[in-house]
């Protein structure tokens, strides 16, 4: 076998409500929609796709695993790197985005905010600031 596994491509989250995860992604993220049908959504974020499938169809594509209702914790984080997260705090609340949490200064060198997507799906916006501080 050749290759290796570290080209990550496509990450698909489980949405309840397909419209509404469509509309939160655009506005949150002011990025167009690079692939659609009736049962997904797909936005580019640099070499990486997220895929927002209809929950009510994922079992074609995971089964027999199935999707654990949204609503029960959170999972998964995903993170964007960001030159000034600050502004970007700035930017998404300008968007209807509400907080979770931040902007933090982290003791690894980031600062970091995070927000939660109508299923519950954490994203984090990050800005390296600097050496981490020594354990």
């Amino acid at each position: 076998m050749s290759g290796s596994l570290d080209q990550l491509c496509c990450v698909t989250v489980f949405v309840s409500d397909l419209d509404r995860a469509k509309t939160f992604y655009q506005r949150a993220f002011d990025l167009p929609i690079t692939y659609e049908d009736p049962n997904s959504a797909v936005f580019r974020f640099g070499a990486v796709v997220i895929n927002l499938l209809d929950e009510r169809g994922a079992d074609t594509l995971i089964g027999p695993a199935v999707v654990a209702p949204s609503g029960v914790g959170a999972r998964s984080q995903f993170t964007i790197t960001v030159e000034d997260v600050n502004g970007w705090c700035a930017v998404l609340t300008g968007r209807g985005v509400s907080l979770n949490n931040g902007p933090i200064d982290r003791p690894w060198g980031m600062r970091t905010a995070s927000f939660l997507d109508p299923d519950g799906h954490v994203w984090e916006i990050a800005e390296e600031i600097g050496d981490a501080e020594p354990a």
